[in-house]
């Protein structure tokens, strides 16, 4: 190796998911922390205590800790859980097989989707507030009886009533806005953003300038998700209290609210050009709070006994309209997926044929359905003492109806049927393609050790299952498909919804003559309704102990580390994009590394994908004096392959040109989540023939065998770690000789 006299060579590790420590990413025991803040910071070892393991001799090991973003504060990570539905939503956009998007179709449609999650989120907390406990459970004795929190609320008239229990879903949305502010603040926008930076439409690539700074959009959309929630439950309560008694300032309130919803939803669709960003604020500003003060004044004015029937009047076909709207958009996102997908120039075997879109987009449509049908549901349950009701079973009359909405029926048995679709599809595809993984299992075990004695066949044996369990997340295509088949049917029961038809009703009308059936079918959706539950609680208990536990948040915290690298251009209440400050924030040091000398970023694991998005953002003077080290990298098997559109094969051939090949891609076959990057079968024969000298791969163990010095035989090092292999030495002193010769 050889550096200019005076220049400092630095090794730049950035670790990969569940937040490692400093202290193990440079692999001493002793650090201190030379730039950022404990959130997120740079590390090196403490001056005079000797050097970092696997340093490279005369080379600085520096380490990038960002663990903290996503894994590192309980409360964070435990409330997360509850975003599922929203960071779903903001993921499906940037599947996308192209980045062209004319008109900005498919990105406004996904935006759409998104606030259609938040109206059922708001329409739920409408049922469990205002229709179940203010309509329906108040006015009957039996199921007010012995509850002072509810019995309190018969001597209130329905229109106060109903405007008092409003008040929850208004400040669960306020909860929302607060929660989003503080996390904008927090991690995203981190520096300053370009000063003629637009709306970010998630149309640019990885180094448009300003990419990473979406404070402003995440601003905007935050605002019209609190518009469309709050009309929601404007229009509701004026729907609710107006039963019967229409007169000319119920119809306007009604317009005036119905019209911030498609207004919201019109801003939505569109691209918006900043310099109307500011007028249409304070426009959204003054409608949402006129509609919503008007809306409740109209609703305490109102005193005039009502008897309460059935459901509170309105709220079933506002559920049904919501799921016929979403599953209007769905089919809306797919044909479009379908037609971009056709034009796709990357060559990459994208997953799922580059409709990644329209099935995270189900899957978030599906995981708010959970929530909803379980909030509602368990609601129901509670105040009716539990009993479950339907058509076939009612209520006494004491207690009331206590009726969910027919649309929440059809989700729990959509989602029962979901669930055994996909749990067969897994018990088919995953033996079927065991075959094939430990075919290639035996091949690379064969050509690895040849000569291997009888006496290991033990350890043979222990590497070929690991490698063939390696590739067990590529066989899941099928089983995504088959969720995402069953989603799509499971929603065209919106055209039952829409009369008011539920599963028991149905059963009844086919089979007239018996009632076995429909009894039956009660049975089973109540099984569904109850899996469904017992999945969504799950989920709970999963992110209390996630606030409990450092084990549990980390494992928690890898499967935030991926769903979050993506700027929320979709949905604002989405978990915050760690990205927003890693990236930006590792720019700006290797920046300054690369004035003073030579810098190779290292990048384990989904690193190595911070560490790529960072080489696309330098400035064309630092790129120099930079190489890049990737190992376990998910680059091309996961990133490449899901988003073909921001990182497939052109975006990394451009990341190989910007930095003249100065990189080297360490991979394992026993590597459950790290692979080759071009050595792929599916890769394109056209891509430049230096990126055949990036892939290297390790022999993983080195030797089946005992060493004579050792007693056991060398640990199958799978996923980590990298740094400690000699290859890895070897590769840091390659690129650094590149860079000294120019």
């Amino acid at each position: 190796m050889v550096v200019a006299r005076g220049d400092e060579a630095v090794e730049l590790r950035v670790h990969g998911v569940s937040g490692a420590s400093a202290e193990a990413i440079v692999d001493h025991p002793i650090v201190v922390r030379v730039a950022g803040d404990r959130h997120a910071g740079f590390y090196r070892v403490r001056e005079g205590l000797g050097s970092a393991g696997g340093a490279t001799a005369g080379v600085v090991v520096e380490a990038y800790r960002w663990g903290a973003l996503t894994a590192g504060v309980a409360v964070r990570t435990a409330s997360m859980l509850l975003l599922l539905p929203f960071m779903l939503g903001n993921l499906a956009v940037w599947l996308r097989p192209t980045l062209a998007d004319r008109f900005g179709l498919l990105g406004g449609l996904c935006r759409l989707l998104a606030g259609s999650l938040t109206v059922a989120i708001t329409l739920a907390l409408v049922g469990v507030t205002m229709n179940l406990p203010g309509w329906q459970c108040v006015p009957h004795v039996e199921c007010r009886d012995g509850r002072p929190y509810l019995s309190w609320l018969v001597a209130v008239p329905m229109g106060p009533r109903l405007a008092v229990l409003a008040l929850v879903p208004l400040l669960a949305l306020r909860v929302f806005w607060a929660v989003g502010s503080r996390s904008a603040r927090a991690f995203e926008g981190f520096g300053t953003a370009p000063p003629r930076a637009r709306f970010l439409e998630s149309t640019g690539s990885l180094a448009a300038p300003g990419i990473w700074h979406d404070e402003r959009m995440t601003s905007w959309l935050r605002q019209l998700h609190v518009g469309l929630g709050a009309g929601t439950v404007d229009v509701a309560l004026v729907v609710a209290v107006s039963h019967g008694r229409w007169n000319a300032l119920a119809v306007g309130l009604v317009g005036l609210a119905g019209g911030l919803v498609a207004f919201c939803a019109a801003l939505l669709l569109v691209t918006v050009p900043t310099r109307w960003a500011g007028p249409l604020r304070r426009l959204l500003w003054i409608l949402t709070g006129v509609a919503t003060v008007s809306s409740l004044g109209y609703a305490v004015s109102q005193r005039e006994a009502v008897v309460a029937v059935g459901q509170m009047p309105g709220y079933e076909g506002a559920v049904a309209g919501l799921f016929a709207a979403q599953g209007l958009l769905l089919v809306l996102i797919a044909a479009v997926t379908l037609v971009r997908q056709r034009t796709r120039p990357d060559g990459a075997r994208a997953l799922l044929r580059g409709l990644g879109t329209p099935l995270v987009a189900a899957m978030s449509v599906t995981v708010a359905s959970a929530y909803t049908t379980t909030l509602v549901f368990r609601t129901a349950d509670q105040l009716d003492r539990g009993r479950i009701p339907d058509p076939i079973r009612p209520s006494p009359p004491a207690l009331g109806p206590l009726e969910p909405p027919v649309a929440y029926w059809w989700a729990a048995l959509a989602g029962l049927a979901a669930l055994l679709v996909v749990t067969a599809a897994v018990a088919v595809t995953l033996p079927a393609a065991r075959r094939r993984r430990r075919a290639y299992a035996r091949e690379v075990v064969e050509r690895d050790y040849p000569d291997a004695p009888a006496s290991a066949a033990p350890r043979l044996e222990t590497v070929r299952d690991t490698i063939a369990s390696s590739f067990v997340t590529e066989e899941l295509g099928p089983t995504l498909v088959a969720f995402f088949v069953v989603s799509s049917l499971g929603l065209a029961t919106v055209a039952l919804d829409l009369v008011g038809i539920g599963p028991s009703q149905l059963a009844d009308r086919l089979n007239r003559r018996h009632d076995a059936l429909a009894v039956l079918t009660a049975y089973v959706t109540d099984i569904g309704i109850w899996i469904i539950s017992l999945l969504v609680v799950g989920l709970l208990i999963l992110g209390y102990r996630a606030y409990r536990s450092p084990e549990t948040r980390r494992l928690v915290g890898v499967l935030w580390d991926l769903g979050t690298f993506w700027p929320r251009t979709v949905h604002p209440f989405a978990p915050p994009c760690y990205a927003a400050r890693a990236v930006p924030e590792l720019t700006r040091r290797v920046c300054a590394l690369a004035a003073r000398g030579p810098v190779v970023i290292s990048g384990h694991s989904q690193g190595s994908v911070l560490a790529a998005a960072t080489v696309l953002q330098l400035p064309p003077e630092a790129l120099p004096r930079v190489a890049l080290l990737t190992h376990g990298s998910p680059l091309y098997r996961v990133y490449a392959r899901l988003y073909p559109a921001f990182l497939g094969e052109r975006v990394l051939c451009e990341l190989g040109e910007r930095i003249d090949w100065r990189w080297r891609n360490l991979w394992r076959d026993t590597d459950p989540i790290g692979a080759p990057i071009f050595d792929q079968p599916d890769v394109a024969r056209d891509v430049p023939p230096m990126a055949a000298t990036v892939d290297v791969r390790l022999r993983d163990p080195p030797s089946v065998t005992v060493e004579p010095a050792d007693t056991v035989p060398p640990p199958v090092e799978r996923h980590w770690p990298y740094h400690t292999q000699p290859e890895y030495q070897d590769a840091v002193r390659f690129l650094l000789d590149r860079m000294s010769r120019g």
